[in-house]
């Protein structure tokens, strides 16, 4: 379990799963939903719901990005 801090300094616990959904985007700025398995789609819909990530249907493809404010809390 780990906690984050989105926009407006609310920190939320998350899970280790989640955590390792979000590894995803050490080194881009998004990710397909093509691109994942069915059970980090889940875990990505997880973290759109608690604010963490957004999605974004452009294109006839789903995207999700980090919120503008996330980051790891210590």
């Amino acid at each position: 379990m780990k906690i984050v801090e989105i926009m407006g300094g609310i920190r939320l616990p998350i899970t280790n799963e989640e955590v390792d959904l979000l590894n995803h985007f050490q080194d881009r700025d998004s990710v397909s939903k093509a691109g994942l398995t069915e059970r980090e789609q889940v875990i990505a819909n997880q973290l759109v719901v608690k604010s963490v990530l957004y999605r974004r249907h452009q294109d006839g493809r789903i995207e999700y990005y980090k919120q503008t404010g996330y980051r790891e809390s210590s």
